[in-house]
């Protein structure tokens, strides 16, 4: 048989077909890179995009009804019965958990209006204003029982730190008399000791300097008349 009658027939099939191109891993036709339909177009994307911005606002609105920022209730499960959605839908978007919680952190902090990027001294104060502002729109949790030993300890605190600013506040309110006593029971406690060698990686000799140094802030405004409104 002539060769070019062998080539002619090895590009038909047993059925006399021509022979089709081999498909692909996919068991797909082999088309040039050129030849594929991407599906993309603006609507897609916006609409992408609003399925992830309501992921992320179930998030914000599910630690609204918990007490002060409640991770531990910000799950993939939760956050994607709150959207409306499936949870491979939350993970489409969000790789982890983790992640799905960084997205809702930063639209908590654009809710509050506070941004910490190049934070100077001078606005430090109505910075913390702002947050503890938005904080008190959080339910508080209840405490829970403590030990009676310790609770009568520390109303023996309080009570000594109103005593001793009473004398040099006779005429202030008794809300700022409270407050100042207040401050000073905060900068006396163990848990900002702990945080200051925990988090800050104070010693704990630097911890009671720092604390100290705070209190005395405190102690001199309240023998200077400086009261907390003022």
């Amino acid at each position: 048989m002539p060769a070019d009658e062998v080539s002619r027939r090895a590009g038909r099939n047993l059925c006399g077909a021509r022979a089709r191109p081999a498909p692909t891993r996919e068991g797909t036709l082999t088309e040039p890179k050129t030849q594929r339909r991407r599906y993309d177009s603006p609507v897609r994307r916006e609409r992408v995009a609003e399925t992830r911005a309501r992921i992320v606002a179930a998030g914000a609105e599910l630690l609204h009804g918990f007490p002060i920022w409640n991770w531990r209730a910000l799950t993939v499960r939760a956050v994607a019965e709150r959207a409306g959605v499936n949870e491979r839908t939350v993970y489409r978007y969000f790789a982890s958990e983790r992640e799905l919680r960084d997205a809702v952190m930063l639209e908590l902090e654009a809710e509050s209006g506070v941004d910490i990027d190049g934070l100077a001294l001078d606005d430090l104060r109505e910075m913390t204003e702002r947050i503890f502002r938005y904080v008190s729109s959080f339910p508080l949790e209840e405490r829970l029982v403590r030990d009676p030993t310790m609770a009568a300890a520390n109303q023996r605190q309080r009570d000594a730190l109103l005593g001793a600013v009473a004398p040099l506040t006779g005429d202030w309110p008794d809300d700022d008399r409270t407050i100042a006593a207040a401050m000073l029971d905060v900068l006396w406690s163990v848990v900002a000791y702990e945080r200051l060698v925990t988090d800050w990686g104070l010693d704990p000799g630097q911890a009671v300097t720092g604390i100290t140094w705070v209190m005395k802030l405190v102690e001199d405004a309240v023998k200077e008349g400086r009261r907390p409104d003022a």
